[in-house]
């Protein structure tokens, strides 16, 4: 396996850890913090676009949803021309959970970065999206049922 990839999972490991450790406090089980920061970057998002962002499934997406919803974080409308659409928007439970858990987030970015130039930064940036892009392609096809030719 390439190190840029297993150095990439080891430090997405970590912060999954860290923030699931530290978010504990808020009644959110793991990775639920991200869906609800999601939600409140995008208000009035549907779930499939919630899912395609988060890169699952829309059944995982589906269960972490009615989970926020039943804890108070999130809740869901329904379109008047399209009942079975759903948008949702945090709850001011689910407003003051996401302010922390953005604080958190500049913190371990500050954190993660310490020592890094701007346009080093920039740089690495542009190379992650980059590597993201490809990815991305596999997900996409992979996510329909398809197989990838190794």
């Amino acid at each position: 396996m390439s190190e840029v990839l297993r150095e990439i999972g080891s430090i997405a490991r970590a912060l999954d850890g860290i923030s699931n450790l530290e978010f504990k406090e808020l009644d959110l089980t793991k990775g639920q913090y991200l869906y609800l920061v999601r939600i409140q970057e995008n208000p009035g998002i549907i779930p499939e676009h919630l899912a395609q962002l988060l890169r699952v499934d829309a059944s995982t997406c589906s269960r972490a949803l009615q989970k926020l919803t039943k804890q108070g974080f999130i809740e869901k409308h329904q379109l008047a021309h399209n009942k079975k659409s759903q948008i949702l928007y945090v709850t001011a439970k689910g407003q003051e959970a996401a302010d922390f858990i953005q604080r958190e987030n500049r913190y371990s970015e500050k954190q993660a970065l310490a020592g890094l130039t701007k346009d080093e930064v920039a740089t690495l940036t542009g190379f992650l999206q980059h590597i993201r892009e490809n990815i991305d392609k596999d997900w996409q096809l992979v996510k329909k049922g398809q197989h990838r030719e190794y």
